[in-house]
């Protein structure tokens, strides 16, 4: 006998965090139109890997101070590189 199981609980801890800092530096970046910041999300979720939880509060219950520090840059390192990934893709393509 098969029980229905809920999966909706998984997900990837760094979908969040990468969508507001995609949303947080957007302004710095005016020449990238907003339906190209989903792309600018997958690209850096992409250099981030998955790290996947149920419950984003025990995850950072057990992350000491310096790992979440950590997190944070490699978040942060990934979202940059993506923006520039992806607007210097489109000025690739403005130009042909």
């Amino acid at each position: 006998m098969t029980t229905n199981i809920d999966f909706t609980s998984v997900h990837n801890h760094y979908e969040r965090p990468v969508f507001d800092a995609v949303s947080r530096l957007a302004p710095n970046y005016p020449y990238l139109e907003a339906d190209a910041l989903p792309d600018v999300a997958c690209v850096a979720l992409n250099r981030l890997g998955s790290r996947y939880i149920r419950h984003t509060v025990d995850l950072n219950f057990y992350l000491t101070e310096k790992e979440r520090l950590a997190i944070e840059q490699t978040i942060g390192e990934a979202v940059t590189y993506a923006f520039e990934f992806v607007q210097a893709r489109i000025a690739m393509r403005a130009r042909r």
